[in-house]
């Protein structure tokens, strides 16, 4: 009888142990460096995403598998009685795509228009993909002076789409989505 008294909890640690996420033990995205500024006509933002790329998803951009992150902005307005409003939001995309025949990283960016950038360097193709830099989130003349107002800001992995099925054979895919929490900077105009 003792002994089994002494295994009973051997069992429930092991079992918690397998029920709790992996998740918790991996490195979360997260948003840093966040910076809102203006120049004479727009407020800007600035920030970049750090721990974004996981071993998985280097080794799937390496075989081919474009990647894509969503980058949300919305500009809010601080009420005391009423919700806050909303003044402004944005998405932007940016992709990372391989060309193994080349030995390049194409990192395309909807902010910017054109053909994408070309990288030798898949650390610096990285870096590319998560910095945002100098974003035109609203106008200066729609706000007013002397208000609060706050940004939130969320980047995405976009859900990868193989052909024919193919999520079944690369499952890894799957493994390496990822969101970060909202993030939230304030300032007065």
């Amino acid at each position: 009888m003792p002994k089994n008294i002494i295994l009973l909890p051997v069992f429930f640690m092991f079992f918690l142990f397998l029920l709790v996420p992996f998740k918790s033990y991996c490195m979360e995205a997260k948003i840093e460096d966040f910076l809102v500024t203006n120049t004479a006509d727009d407020v800007l933002v600035y920030f970049r995403v750090t721990d974004c790329f996981t071993k998985e998803m280097e080794e799937a951009v390496l075989a081919g598998i474009p990647a894509t992150f969503t980058f949300l902005l919305e500009l809010y307005q601080e009420r005391e009685r009423l919700w806050d409003k909303r003044e402004s939001s944005l998405e932007i995309k940016h992709t990372i795509k391989y060309d193994n025949l080349k030995k390049i990283f194409n990192v395309s960016f909807a902010e910017k228009e054109g053909n994408p950038i070309a990288f030798s360097n898949f650390d610096e193709a990285k870096m590319a993909m998560a910095d945002l830099n100098g974003i035109v989130i609203t106008p200066l003349k729609l706000l007013r002076r002397d208000k609060q107002y706050y940004i939130k800001v969320k980047v995405q992995l976009d859900k990868v789409r193989l052909p024919l099925r193919m999520e079944y054979v690369f499952f890894f895919v799957s493994m390496w989505d990822f969101e970060t929490d909202w993030y939230r900077q304030g300032f007065v105009y």
